[in-house]
């Protein structure tokens, strides 16, 4: 059965980043905070709260519609499967997720999330959520 990652406790978010770098480590091989699918913003301050950007798991991903190169495809149950071979960096992508869940690495690849989980498991205040999905 596919998964998705939900924010299930925003207000519990203390911006550690663990999640992040969980996320970098385990898909990137790397311990980066670019190299993360998930997102930890400040909202214009600490003190204004922090922001939790992840993939929505889009059933009809507006970023794969804007791929030009068919680079992304659906996943089954939302969110997309990246094909880096097919990329040309061209950032449609990017500019058609509406979280902005979609950013470039060192290698002006996209970071896009395969909800594994990890994030969740790492985050120690229960911010993060994999959550089961039905394929209709």
């Amino acid at each position: 059965m596919p998964a998705k990652i939900k924010v299930a406790n925003p207000n519990r978010c203390i911006g550690c980043y663990s999640c992040m770098l969980a996320c970098s480590r385990v898909n990137a091989n790397t311990v980066s905070l670019i190299d993360s699918a998930i997102d930890i913003r400040t909202s214009g301050g600490i003190e204004s709260g922090l922001e939790i950007i992840v993939c929505r798991s889009c059933i009809d991903p507006p970023c794969a519609r804007a791929c030009p190169t068919g680079a992304l495809t659906p996943r089954t149950g939302g969110g997309v499967i990246l094909n880096k071979d097919l990329c040309n960096s061209c950032k449609s992508c990017a500019s058609a997720c509406l979280p902005r869940a979609i950013h470039f690495d060192k290698a002006n690849m996209p970071v896009i999330c395969t909800h594994c989980g990890t994030c969740a498991r790492f985050c120690s205040h229960d911010v993060l959520e994999l959550r089961k999905t039905e394929v209709l």
